[in-house]
Order: C-alpha cells, then structure tokens, then sequence
C-alpha cells in the first residue's frame, strides 16, 4: 500500500469560498471533527483566484495533472474556471501531466512529470536563519523532497516585514506551473502567477 505507484484515492473536501490572495493557512482548513486520514489537502489558484473545492489526499501518492486520462488523482482540467485571461489559458494548457506528490519517510518529494518547469517555496528548503524564502526552480523530470516534516516543526514564524503581509504556516508548500516568481522574476508574488498551487500538510 506504502509503493508510489499506489493508485491514489482521494476526494475533495472542504468549501467553494474564494480566498484572499495570501492564500490559505491550516486555521483555515476545515475538517471534520476527528478527521486524520488525510496527510496533505491541495487548492488550485489562478491568480488570486482559488478555482474548485480544496482537495484532501489519503493515499502516499497524488498525481496533480491536467487532462484525463493522464494520471490517477486531481484533474485540473475538470475543474469549471471562469478566468479568460490568455496568459492562464496558455499556461493551463501547458500542464501536461503535472507534478505527482509522494509521501515517503523522509518528507513529502514532488516529481516534475510535466514538459516545463515547475518553481517550489518551501519553509523546509532553505536555512532557517534565512530572511526570505527561495523559490526553487524544478526541471522536467527531476523531484525535489519539498517538505520535511522534522524541519518544520522546529521552524518559528520570521518577524521581519515581508513575511507578516501574509498568513504564515511552516506547513504549507506554493507550487507554480511553468511560470516563476520571486526576487528573480517580474512576478514578485505567487498570487500573479497563472496557474499553482498551495498544498497544505496536516501537523497533526
């Protein structure tokens, strides 16, 4: 049952709301009481817009993709997106087989399956002692282990101003499609990106 290559099984949870563009924090998660099945729940954005319900993983493995039938898991494709900015039609139809999330013994790794890169923050890739977090740019076909559960909770929340503009959890991973953000980037903020993720791991 532990193999990546399990079939994943999971199903959405969680309300339709939209957010604000500093996206989710795990207070903000709703679960049933008692629940802890789940070790990770996904949201979709594009831009500052959450599209479809959050998703909630039970199983080791997720394929996060866009077109069926290409992958087992959480089509984006299915979801309904009003957005008819060109930029996001263009970087949604870029998405191809997506990323698949695997959690192993040592953390949560995330395989790039798609023909682009894909740009990660994680609070467990970088030094604690570091100011700002480092976007992290993943090739095609190469994984980067984007969580580490033991980091995290030996992390504290930064005081420093850029931090305290949005909502701070050690357990909450941004993923981008195709497009970057950051110091090196345009994009300053993941919120201007087309297409990505939030995936927030439960703590508990």
């Amino acid at each position: 049952a532990d193999c990546p290559d399990s079939v994943p099984s999971s199903t959405e949870t969680g309300g339709t709301n939209c957010l604000a563009p500093g996206g989710l924090s795990d207070s903000q998660v709703l679960q049933e009481p008692g629940d802890r099945s789940h070790w990770c729940v996904v949201a979709y954005w594009e831009e500052k817009t959450r599209v479809g319900r959050l998703y909630s993983v039970q199983e080791p493995s997720l394929d996060i993709f866009y077109d069926l039938p290409q992958g087992n898991g959480f089509c984006l494709g299915q979801l309904n997106s009003d957005n008819k900015s060109q930029l996001v039609q263009k970087v949604r139809s870029k998405i191809g087989y997506g990323i698949q999330l695997t959690k192993e013994v040592d953390g949560v790794w995330v395989y790039n399956r798609s023909s682009y890169p894909i740009f990660i923050k994680s609070p467990t890739l970088d030094n604690p002692d570091s100011r700002t977090l480092l976007v992290h740019k993943v090739f095609p076909g190469f994984s980067i282990k984007a969580f580490d559960y033991e980091k995290a909770y030996t992390l504290q929340r930064p005081n420093d101003h850029e931090f305290t503009q949005q909502p701070w959890t050690g357990f909450t991973v941004q993923i981008s499609f195709v497009k970057g953000w950051g110091q090196c980037y345009t994009r300053q903020f993941i919120s201007s990106c087309p297409c990505w993720l939030e995936v927030i791991f439960n703590n508990r």
